[in-house]
């Protein structure tokens, strides 16, 4: 894959949601919530301050992070899922 994001952009892999509750009942497709965790597959070099500097991105590649229910943008590469998402729509690294 050679998908190189942007600013203070990261490109995020949603981990599945659980199949089954804590009770051992199995959830069906349609009564899934989306998925708010993710792996970081690439992030981008950091966001220009006022000043000219680059602020360096406090997530790296490989870091499980949570995400808003609605956060990013969906994209399609190699035939596989992602979200991209601006550094600000994470919550925390795991």
């Amino acid at each position: 894959m050679n998908v190189k994001p942007l600013a203070d952009r990261v490109l995020v892999e949603p981990l599945e949601a659980a199949e089954k509750t804590s009770g051992g009942l199995y959830i069906p497709d349609n009564a899934k919530e989306k998925p708010q965790k993710g792996k970081v597959i690439a992030a981008g070099p950091g966001k220009a301050s006022d000043s000219g500097t680059i602020v360096k991105m406090e997530v790296k590649v490989g870091d499980t992070i949570l995400y808003g229910k609605y956060s990013g943008t969906e994209v399609t590469v190699d035939s596989k899922e992602y979200l991209i998402m601006r550094e600000s729509d994470i919550l925390a690294i795991i």
